[in-house]
């Protein structure tokens, strides 16, 4: 079997039995297998789930890190592939499958070259990422220590096979979730002047968070304000006492997430209090921004030339990714890669092209030995 057929079996294998944030058991035990059966080294961590493992060269040298996800999502599948998901409710609709399988195919690569390769790639086999707590887990658990850069990737529906995105700076959003409690007076629906209603004073509040981007920040900023749950009341003759609101917040500057904040809050409690009732903001601060390295962009975009591979410039996403906890500890660089999809990211249809899947562990591997061999 060669190794396009490999990754391919793998990716299949993955793809048939998803596992939900920290409960990737069976995924878990697959990478481990894979990657003994190739004599490639797993590090002994205190890990529930997730792998972490090196390639370690036979020449001095530093020490990087090479990431994929590995976890899926509570989606029902309907992408109609004959390897469709077996574990009811829950699909690789991210494509970590596929990241996972490209990711062991780097790692058989450079287990092949080491006695060529100067010092060592470890590999983070990361769980929980759909969660946004898996790289900081991961961390906690001894993963990055000794580590001097970081590298990871994305499939990219939208682009195809052989193209990589690549963008220095800011490529994802800072992500933030707020959550809100509008405490009014209960009463009858048919008589409102004797309550103060939590349901017309939130749905104020909601038109008024969509005035902070270009009105007291710029539009330019490339901030998004997104209300995602309002729940109140319990039947359909009485007012509420309360009503429950929750969101997220992308930024993309460290100023402008921290002048939202004030803002929305400065918003939320006049209004509030205009109209009678009391309020209670939360503001819970999840993520840092995806920010890539200017020492990794040139060498980047050069073993993807060579590697036959077109570079285009990456766009930005308002997406999250907890790839950036790991940047916020070394520099590193994440970068897109085409699998000329046909749907976008969490759609129970998602399908991606494997043809990609030799293509990038071939790219990453010679980027790795690439990054070794100039140094950081």
């Amino acid at each position: 079997m060669n190794l396009e057929q490999q990754l391919i079996q793998y990716r299949r294998e993955l793809h048939r039995f998803p596992e939900l944030s920290m409960q990737e058991y069976q995924t878990t035990q697959r990478i481990r297998t894979w990657l003994s059966e190739a004599g490639i080294t797993i590090l002994d961590l205190p890990l529930k789930t997730g792998v972490v493992a090196e390639v370690r060269g036979s020449l001095p040298g530093a020490t990087i890190a090479l990431r994929a996800d590995i976890d899926a999502l509570p989606i029902v599948e309907q992408s109609g592939v004959e390897f469709s998901s077996e574990n009811p409710g829950v699909m690789h609709a991210c494509g970590h499958d596929f990241h996972t399988a490209v990711m062991v195919g780097a790692a058989i690569l450079l287990q092949q070259e080491r006695e060529q390769m100067r010092g060592t790639v470890r590999f983070l086999f990361q769980p929980a990422e759909e969660d946004a707590n898996g790289a900081k887990w991961l961390t906690e658990q001894g993963a990055m220590e000794a580590i001097q850069a970081v590298f990871g990737f994305h499939n990219r529906p939208n682009l195809p096979v052989g193209v990589i995105g690549v963008r220095e700076g800011a490529l994802m959003a800072s992500v933030d979730r707020f959550e809100l409690t509008i405490t009014g007076i209960s009463g009858h629906a048919g008589m409102p002047e004797n309550c103060i209603d939590p349901i017309a004073i939130g749905s104020q509040i909601v038109m008024a968070l969509q005035t902070i981007v270009s009105r007291r920040i710029s539009s330019l900023d490339n901030a998004v304000i997104s209300v995602t749950r309002f729940s109140a009341g319990n039947t359909w003759n009485v007012i509420p006492g309360e009503a429950h609101l929750e969101g997220t917040v992308r930024t993309f500057q460290k100023d402008v997430r921290a002048r939202i904040s004030e803002l929305m809050r400065e918003l939320i409690e006049n209004i509030a209090a205009a109209n009678g009732a009391k309020v209670q903001f939360k503001w819970n601060e999840c993520l840092p921004m995806v920010n890539n390295s200017s020492l990794f962009t040139s060498i980047i975009k050069q073993v993807a030339n060579e590697a036959g591979l077109r570079v285009v410039e990456a766009e930005r996403s308002l997406g999250g990714e907890d790839f950036a906890y790991f940047q916020a500890l070394v520099p590193g660089f994440f970068l897109w890669i085409g699998v000329d999809g046909d749907q976008e990211w969490h759609h129970p249809a998602y399908r991606l092209s494997e043809a990609a899947l030799e293509i990038s562990a071939r790219y990453w591997a010679l980027l790795a030995r690439a990054v070794l061999e100039k140094g950081i």
